[in-house]
């Protein structure tokens, strides 16, 4: 699977991706938003093995995909869609970027790309995504994309010494066919 946009290439797995997303995994700003973990290298492999594997799964629930910046090659995050009910065509998207591609509008491109992909190509019904309410930076990702927040879920995670809200967006087929004719 291939999906490429104006400036990004969005492509399967391959099992060394892990020492990319590991690198940037480690980097403060992007743990912030993320439980502390003593082993993330070991995570990360284990993480990109499943991505690996769910390639070839019937049916296939799990699109995970590397994010790589067209202009230099270099993978700078991921991003996936998750089938939780392929009956009713629901599924969840969630994107991560290394921390110094922040604030280029990669996240917006590949998450629109993303949500694209579900209800163009997987024929979804409703796709949704959910973020710690801190990060204004994801919140807006998902606002830009169309998704509507639904949920401000109060007190809902739990790590680094405190709990955290949680913002949960989604969008429909129809309002994503309504955004798409209207630009």
């Amino acid at each position: 699977m291939h999906i490429t946009t104006e400036r990004l290439i969005l492509r399967e797995f391959v099992p060394d991706d892990w020492q990319v997303m590991a690198r940037y995994w480690r980097d403060e700003r992007y743990q912030q938003f993320y439980p502390q973990n003593d082993d993330s290298d070991g995570i990360v492999r284990g993480l990109v093995d499943r991505f690996v594997a769910a390639q070839t799964t019937e049916p296939r629930l799990n699109h995970q995909l590397a994010i790589v910046e067209r202009a230099s090659g270099a993978m700078i995050g991921n991003c996936g869609i998750r089938i939780n009910d392929p009956e009713i065509g629901e599924a969840n998207i969630g994107y991560e970027l290394d921390p110094g591609y922040w604030g280029r509008g990669y996240a917006t491109e590949a998450a629109s790309a993303i949500v694209r992909f579900g209800f163009e190509d997987l024929a979804l019904h409703r796709i949704w995504a959910e973020c710690i309410a801190y990060n204004r930076g994801s919140s807006r990702v998902m606002e830009k994309i169309g998704m509507r927040r639904e949920a401000h879920i109060r007190e809902h995670q739990h790590f680094r010494g405190r709990w955290w809200d949680t913002f949960t967006y989604a969008i429909l087929n129809h309002e994503w066919q309504a955004n798409r004719k209207s630009n």
